[in-house]
């Protein structure tokens, strides 16, 4: 056969196996020295933009210097009256102000409106000098632990805020590992040999290594949330095994028909690996499609995942080619007895394609229904960040929430900040402020020392996940303020996450342009067929929003929320549905990818269309359930972590591809390529000539049948 430069590139790769393995050790080693001896912090404020949160907190930044780091708050709660614990508190306050990077305290007994009304419940704001993702870990631990030794006896102390949440949420935890051992079995049960089993999971492991060493450097450049390694990692694990599964899939074939191991390489890569090209570039065209939405911290989370899946990427087609150049023939040394591959082919799967192909419309009908009705409850769905409220009960951040919100009403956990450049302004503001339903209380207009700019907090009645927070904002943006005179801009916490939902409304129909767009045209290319790329994104599309649909019952309406580790309802995180929509998106492709690939070989070799499907299912579909199990556990394992939104995306993403796995490649894709018959194959000849020529496919073989039915 005519070698195309990927092809070319494998039988190098396996010819040179011991070079390119010492590359790829040697390279790894010094980019993760380099990578993690040298990580830059993370970035954990979502906004920007231009928007009139962030352009309020610019304002502070530069006038009220002492504001410009994050704030903890020490929530007080005394059964006989917070002026009878006073020493008790004020020892407290006095260990908490010595605390690391505390510029002042502001002790509730020197300002009377930190003290409920019924005199029980109290706060005590602590400044800080930087953000809460640069405050030291340990630190802030001691921090929580001085508040919870002082109580006791009708007393209780709790510390909140954004860095004592991170202090209280464990990192990545088991979960890469989990993923790990669950790709180790899965593998084992789909090839039934140790060293088989061992290829992808070495592959990926370099992959993903190399990949979240230059996350860590790229930060430098690009900074991103603290959750980017755990969701890039995760992302590059499971496309990184699944790769390496489909072309060490091939490459057994090859052999076992008689190929030596290096035309079986060639092979391997010029079909599986050719997918799997178009399908690791997908992902990543879908990642970065994200770009679009001119979010900053999520154009990085985009950029680090899209970077993980390229190296596992490039490590499936040069590292894992030299890999098999290493094992040849002996790919099947180390049988486990009760694994081993047993002779022939199941069956199984092409009576089922058969039941299916009997019965296309009530197959297709019935999967279809099934699609709406998991994604009925996405109609429902409300965006918002996630308050100290939807943490565990047995935190610190959560007693704080709890003791503030029953003291002062749950408003006083995510104040609204106005700030204006004139004094006069803020006043007017604020006096209106206090009358404006849905508002709780309002404090003093300060003046900042140069007098050049004026605050003030008003604390609404409603906490950061309620649905009438945001008209509160709205009302005050678009009518409290103008009435007023105008000239104070609306900042905060509550009023960041609906400039973030805002933006994110705004620019997502552009996102799904972009991301169905770029992968239609992708798959234009591969399959060279217009009934096929445009079923895909419509089946894709289909999956995408059963799974948002899913996510909303679990995490908004509770169902089965506590037993999946979300400690209470809550609204589903603005940044989760639109970081899923391209990577599902992406993920989906690559199952139609490998799939539509092999049938279409059948077809090539003169099998008409049923018989394509049958074989093409029946060919893909053991190797396609184990990449789905595989994928499916490494996602559903973040569940395990702490961070309320990074279990969003685990979940989100892990019913996806058991949905895209199951309902859509296994019912719905034969039912409705049944139904279309020829339809499928179609391309006029006109995009014909103007679509870009892939690489040659894979070597001709003798044709099963004589003639296309």
């Amino acid at each position: 056969m005519h070698d195309g430069p990927l092809v070319r590139l494998a039988r190098l790769c396996h010819r040179r196996r011991r070079r390119v393995l010492l590359l790829w050790i040697v390279g790894a080693a010094v980019v993760m020295a380099v990578g993690f001896g040298y990580s830059a912090p993370a970035d954990n404020v979502f906004g920007g933009g231009g928007t009139e949160s962030a352009r309020a907190q610019d304002l502070i930044k530069d006038h009220f210097p002492r504001q410009n780091g994050d704030t903890l708050t020490l929530a007080i709660h005394a059964d006989q009256g917070v002026a009878a614990v006073r020493p008790r508190v004020e020892r407290v306050i006095g260990e908490l102000s010595h605390g690391p990077h505390v510029t002042s305290v502001s002790s509730p007994y020197r300002v009377t409106s930190q003290v409920s009304p019924d005199g029980r419940t109290a706060f005590a704001p602590i400044q800080l000098d930087r953000a809460s993702a640069e405050m030291p870990t340990a630190g802030v631990t001691t921090m929580i632990a001085q508040a919870r030794d002082a109580s006791g006896d009708g007393l209780t102390l709790a510390l909140g805020g954004d860095a004592v949440a991170d202090a209280e949420t464990p990192g990545g935890g088991p979960t890469e590992g989990i993923g790990l051992l669950a790709a180790v079995v899965v593998l084992l049960i789909a090839f039934g040999s140790l060293l088989a089993m061992g290829l992808p999971i070495v592959t990926a492991v370099f992959g993903i290594g190399t990949g979240l060493a230059g996350i860590s450097l790229l930060g430098h450049v690009l900074p991103a949330p603290s959750f980017s390694p755990i969701v890039a990692g995760l992302i590059g694990l499971g496309v990184g095994v699944d790769y390496a599964l489909f072309i060490v899939t091939r490459y057994r074939e090859a052999l076992d028909d008689g190929a030596e191991p290096e035309e079986a390489t060639a092979t391997a890569i010029a079909t599986a690996g050719r997918s799997v090209v178009f399908a690791g570039t997908t992902v990543v065209v879908a990642l970065l499609g994200l770009l679009v939405m001119g979010q900053r911290l999520l154009s990085a989370v985009a950029v680090a995942a899209s970077l993980t899946v390229l190296m596992t990427l490039i490590a499936a087609v040069t590292l894992l080619p030299a890999l098999l150049g290493f094992a040849g023939r002996r790919i099947d040394r180390f049988r486990v007895p009760v694994l081993a591959r047993r002779g022939g082919r199941r069956p199984l799967s092409e009576r089922w394609a058969g039941v299916i192909q009997r019965r296309p419309v009530i197959a297709g009908t019935a999967a279809t229904l099934l699609l709406l009705l998991l994604a009925v409850p996405a109609l429902s769905m409300r965006l918002s960040f996630s308050d100290a409220g939807s943490r565990p009960h047995d935190t610190s951040a959560y007693t704080a929430h709890h003791i503030l919100a029953s003291g002062f009403g749950p408003g006083y956990d995510a104040p609204l900040v106005l700030v204006s450049r004139s004094p006069a302004a803020a006043n007017a503001v604020a006096a209106a402020a206090g009358h404006t339903p849905g508002i709780a209380s309002v404090t003093p207009v300060r003046t900042s020392d140069d007098g050049a700019a004026a605050m003030f907090v008003a604390y609404p009645r409603t906490g950061l996940q309620d649905a009438a927070t945001p008209d509160v904002v709205h009302r005050l943006r678009d009518t409290v303020v103008p009435r007023a005179g105008g000239g104070v801009l609306v900042g905060g916490p509550n009023a960041g996450t609906i400039d973030f939902s805002d933006s994110v409304s705004a620019r997502l129909p552009w996102l799904i342009v972009v991301v169905v767009g770029l992968s239609l045209l992708l798959l234009l290319v591969l399959v060279r067929s217009v009934a096929i790329a445009v079923k895909a994104a419509v089946m894709n599309l289909l999956s995408i929003v059963a799974a948002y649909g899913v996510l909303t019952a679990v995490v908004q309406w509770g169902w089965l929320g506590h037993q999946l580790g979300f400690p209470a309802a809550t609204p589903v995180t603005p940044w989760v549905p639109l970081f899923m929509f391209p990577i599902l998106f992406g993920l989906s492709t690559d199952y139609e990818v490998f799939l539509i690939s092999r049938v279409r070989e059948e077809y090539d070799l003169g099998a008409g269309t049923r018989t394509a499907v049958t074989r093409g299912l029946a060919r893909t579909a053991r190797v396609i359930t184990a990449a789905a199990a595989i994928m499916v556990c490494v996602f559903l394992s973040v569940l395990l972590v702490g961070d309320i939104a990074v279990k969003q995306v685990g979940l989100g993403l892990g019913v996806a591809v058991l949905i895209d796995a199951t309902v859509v490649r296994m019912v719905l894709v034969p039912a409705v390529m049944e139904l279309l018959g020829k339809v499928n194959w179609w391309l006029p000849g006109w995009l014909a000539r103007i679509l870009p020529a892939v690489e040659p496919g894979p070597p001709a073989r003798t044709p099963r049948v004589p003639v296309r039915s």
